[in-house]
């Protein structure tokens, strides 16, 4: 009896089904993503539950007949290729024709459509990949689509799904990119009974930037136009020193598909490089134009990643577009291609200096008067011999010497501090002489809201001022109010990507880290050696709170072997 069998029909869908639809911003995306096809220049999604009870998306575009609405969810049917060459110039944002067999094999589905022009509608109810009701009916031109129950036939699946509010960022996160990628087009969110977001078409990417992340950011940044014979780079990138603590926006789109790629991400951090401080990186909204046979967008399920034919021409280009900008804004010449004869071009910044070196002879250790000081007193833990490039804390006991890392160790000293205070409710605040305004973007919003009372609790106060606008009204005492605003940010952004029980811990150790003292601060023996001996009081010496390690240690036997005594 043979092994191998044919599986059914059932099986196979939710086989495919699992590929290309893995949450609810899945479905959002395919289904904006044919609305945008179809040519809508209004777009409404509307979520209960995340996206897990209810996602619903309606267009104004050219809406489908009756005969078309039924073959739309049959597998790989599609009105945007016809031919195997089509695959070699994809333009539209789908072509497979998997996602609405998917999506109606793992959910219920409505599908209302019509193409107008006093033409009856269509109405299409499916469940589980089968008709269940077909009718007339009167409804405007364009397309409306409601996706109930998803994964209702796949517990397994359903059970992997993420709260109501990361589902919800999750859309919040994909409608966003969509809404940078057409200006043009009206975008709409609701979740439950509570408008998200609301974007009435603008001119320009840079009036949408201003609408989804508001006028600060938009203010450090400047604009990129670059172009060649077969390329051009269009959008918005950082004005050095502007920049984030994170690449969460480095976006990237290419022939207005938001994708991810390292090429492109490499090569904009690359052209920062000496431009922003350790640890800051540049955000971006950065549109590639690129012939449609020079790129392969039929490379991953869901369409999120693209191949380049050329990849190392990209990387130069996009390279050199966006150093050329930011160095024009910043006064300094063009970056110039030196290249000699059988070799790669070769790309340098003129009239650039070397930065400077860290220290120079005879300023690598900071002593106090004496090569190596000698503790009055005996104490517990290591002696303090001195400070090495303003960085490092240099200690010895009699089995060794300790490296220390001046600011993971103040960090980790003050963050078991600080949960002293928290667990004490005491909270030391104080008011912003005037309120400290800034604007948050849809998904900020989100995480302001769910984490409103744990960011209370730590003396952080924040009251609405309409639309998009908030003001910063009492903050924790250990900040100074010029770095308030930078710390609240910071600590936002952080907790809306923890689970529940990290977030406190995540508050209390970016309070810690924007209070340490920071590195190549210069230090006195004495807060060196108080320093030293909080850090061994510590329950965890070992590690900062972010888990970077702070000591280093090297035994009496290492250094015995190395020097071979």
């Amino acid at each position: 009896m043979a092994k191998i069998r044919k599986l059914s029909k059932n099986v196979f869908q939710k086989i495919a089904a699992g590929e290309v639809i893995e949450r609810p911003s899945s479905v959002v995306k395919e289904l904006v993503e044919n609305s945008l096809d179809a040519g809508a220049a209004d777009i409404r999604v509307e979520l209960l539950k995340g996206g897990k009870g209810l996602i619903q998306v309606t267009d104004n575009g050219c809406g489908m007949s009756r005969e078309d609405a039924r073959l739309c969810f049959e597998s790989h049917a599609t009105s945007k290729i016809s031919r195997e060459d089509d695959l070699q110039r994809i333009s539209t944002l789908g072509f497979r024709g998997e996602a609405l067999a998917s999506i109606s094999a793992v959910s219920r589905v409505t599908l209302k459509t019509s193409e107008g022009v006093g033409k009856k509608g269509t109405l299409l109810i499916r469940e589980e990949g089968e008709l269940q009701k077909e009718a007339d009916i009167a409804f405007p031109r364009g397309t409306s689509l409601e996706v109930k129950d998803l994964f209702f036939n796949l517990p397994a699946r359903k059970k992997f799904l993420r709260s109501e509010r990361a589902e919800l960022n999750r859309v919040i996160k994909y409608m966003t990119n969509a809404a940078l990628s057409y200006p043009e087009v009206k975008f709409f969110l609701k979740h439950g009974s509570r408008k998200v977001f609301d974007y009435p078409a603008v001119k320009n990417l840079k009036e949408r930037i201003f609408q989804v992340h508001g006028g600060t950011l938009l203010e450090g940044l400047v604009k990129v136009d670059f172009h060649n014979e077969e390329l051009r780079l269009l959008g918005f990138t950082s004005r050095p020193p502007s920049a984030r603590g994170d690449r969460r926006l480095q976006l990237f789109f290419v022939n207005n598909r938001p994708v991810r790629d390292n090429t492109l991400q490499a090569a904009l951090n690359q052209a920062y490089r000496g431009l922003l401080e350790k640890g800051q990186f540049a955000a971006a909204f950065l549109f590639l134009e690129v012939p449609l046979t020079e790129v392969d967008v039929n490379v991953h399920p869901t369409k999120a990643e693209v191949r380049f034919r050329d990849n190392r021409s990209i990387f130069q280009f996009i390279y050199r577009s966006i150093g050329n900008a930011v160095l024009k804004e910043l006064g300094v010449k063009e970056i110039y291609t030196e290249q000699k004869e059988g070799k790669e071009p070769a790309y340098k910044i003129q009239e650039r200096q070397q930065p400077p070196l860290l220290y120079h002879k005879g300023e690598s250790l900071t002593y106090s008067g004496k090569p190596f000081p000698v503790q009055e007193e005996e104490k517990t833990g290591p002696h303090v011999l001195g400070q090495y490039l303003n960085f490092y804390i240099i200690a010895a006991d009699n089995k060794g010497i300790f490296i220390i890392d001046q600011h993971n160790a103040h960090e980790r000293v003050l963050f078991e501090k600080y949960q002293q205070i928290d667990r004490g409710k005491k909270w030391p605040c104080k008011m912003a002489l005037t309120p400290l305004l800034f604007e948050l973007s849809p998904s900020q919003v989100v995480s302001l809201e769910e984490n409103r009372e744990l960011l209370g609790e730590t003396g952080f106060r924040v009251d609405s001022m309409g639309g998009n606008s908030y003001a910063l009204k009492e903050y924790p005492e250990i900040f100074k109010e010029s770095e308030a605003k930078a710390v609240f940010f910071s600590i936002l952004e952080g907790v809306g990507r923890e689970k529940i029980e990290k977030k406190k811990h995540l508050i209390l150790a970016t309070m810690a880290c924007k209070t340490a003292i920071k590195a190549g601060e210069s230090l006195s023996l004495e807060k060196m050696v108080y320093l030293v001996e909080e850090l061994f009081k510590t329950e965890n010496s070992a590690l900062c709170p972010h888990g970077r390690p702070i000591v280093l240690r090297i035994t009496k036997q290492e250094i015995e072997k190395g020097l071979k005594r």
